[in-house]
């Protein structure tokens, strides 16, 4: 099946669970994302990072909430596993350093946590709360972190249950220009 096609059922299958410990679905926080990304002019290939952010938990959508049960379910490397099958750093990386950037936030701006819904604290720590010194270096020197960062703040937004934005065939155009064949 084509990449595409494939992102466009695994929306439609898994798409309408909901977004673990918040007040929208799966893909009503993907297109939320995709769409602040993007309204403030993000280059094509983050708006596609920033729909694909989460793919990981479409990919092998848990019956309930990992975090709840005390278990980080590592989203981002499935999601980059399976993203890196088909499309370049450019989409891939900073979705597998969403988490990261979650992290490295935390640890750089003092009133980044507060912005945090009480979801994303749960996750946090099971995904081992703030960066220290080493690993903010490490992070700065990936030449994505920056969209990564980008990335992350959408991510953080794209919570607001009822919120009119594109449907996912919005982005198929976006999608398979990126596509690597």
């Amino acid at each position: 099946m084509d990449p595409t096609d494939e992102i466009l059922k695994l929306f439609e299958t898994h798409g309408s669970a909901a977004y673990l410990g918040e007040p929208v679905s799966q893909r009503e926080h993907a297109l939320q994302a995709a769409h602040v990304a993007e309204v403030e002019g993000a280059p094509e290939a983050l708006v596609i990072a920033s729909l694909l952010h989460d793919i990981g938990h479409l990919l092998g959508p848990d019956q309930d909430d990992p975090a709840e049960r005390g278990i980080d379910a590592v989203h981002e490397e499935k999601g980059y596993a399976w993203l890196s099958r088909h499309f370049g750093p450019e989409v891939c990386e900073p979705v597998r350093l969403h988490v990261a950037a979650k992290r490295y936030l935390c640890a750089v701006d003092p009133t980044y946590r507060g912005l945090l819904s009480p979801a994303s604290i749960r996750s946090l720590e099971l995904q081992g709360g703030p960066l220290g010194p080493d690993d903010i270096q490490s992070f700065e020197a990936n030449p994505y972190h920056q969209g990564a960062v980008r990335l992350r703040r959408w991510d953080d937004a794209a919570k607001i249950p009822g919120l009119q934005v594109p449907v996912v065939e919005h982005y198929t155009t976006k999608l398979r220009r990126l596509v690597i064949r």
